[in-house]
């Protein structure tokens, strides 16, 4: 079963780095987080991928390009232009590189893949975000709902604290950061092959294609109650690190 990553973006809100690489590209721990992302369906059995390249794509070619080679104790032979490696650490993946153009909406790169796509149903995610999610478990609900796409939904945490008081105002508590009431799309989809007649060459797939879902009901929710979080800001880079370093990866199920 295929894996489809959606990796074009330009991460204008993460200027800093994205300036010179693309964001897929971000380092956590000195590795891409596009890698920790494909980490995460490979520990499931899913090594099958297909990237959606669009803005500084070659960079994301040249580094798997290179991967094994960087990332290995190796001899070069030059005479024979051969390379002899010692050790293994091989990720045994397969990535097709598909280029969806520079500007190209997330929808329409979705379009774009479909020639691609040999089963009946695929998972689709974002490069940018990670989670310890349960991809069998995901592509269950997928399965027994039996609708053309599903979505990962999760509460999300309060950046601030939360006061609660009362008509004198006196504090009676405060929490530290809670979840919200609310969920929003945390990305991670399973979709049947029925998706690309809900998909235009440029159409955004956040909006009226999953509207149009809803509104055939299409379109069901798998509720994440874990960890998930998205790589959007310098601070969301900063923090995700920050977990990694201490050993507090959540999303590190491999």
């Amino acid at each position: 079963m295929k894996v489809v990553i959606l990796c074009g973006g330009k991460g204008t809100r993460l200027r800093e780095e994205t300036e010179f690489k693309p964001k897929p590209l971000i380092e956590i721990g000195g590795k891409p987080i596009l890698w920790h992302i494909m980490k995460i369906y490979s520990h499931f059995g899913y090594k099958d991928f297909i990237l959606c390249l669009g803005y500084k794509g070659h960079l994301i070619k040249d580094y798997f390009l290179k991967h094994k080679a960087m990332f290995s104790d190796f001899t070069l032979h030059t005479s024979e232009g051969k390379e002899e490696y010692h050790n293994n650490e091989s990720d045994n993946w397969k990535i097709t590189f598909a280029e969806t153009g520079l500007e190209t909406n997330t929808g329409g790169r979705i379009k774009k893949i479909q020639k691609y796509i040999d089963g009946d149903s695929f998972f689709l995610t974002y490069g940018d975000g990670v989670a310890d999610i349960n991809i069998k478990e995901l592509l269950e609900h997928h399965q027994n709902k039996g609708r053309i796409a599903t979505l990962t939904s999760i509460q999300p945490m309060s950046r601030f604290g939360v006061l609660e008081f009362d008509s004198n105002h006196s504090v009676a508590s405060f929490k530290e950061k809670p979840k919200l009431d609310g969920w929003i799309n945390a990305g991670f989809f399973v979709l049947n092959k029925k998706i690309f007649d809900y998909l235009e060459e440029n159409s955004v797939f956040e909006q009226e294609p999953l509207r149009n879902l809803a509104k055939d009901r299409q379109l069901t929710a798998y509720s994440h109650k874990g960890y998930w979080e998205c790589m959007d800001t310098y601070r969301d880079f900063e923090m995700l690190n920050k977990f990694w370093n201490e050993g507090k990866a959540f999303w590190k199920v491999w």
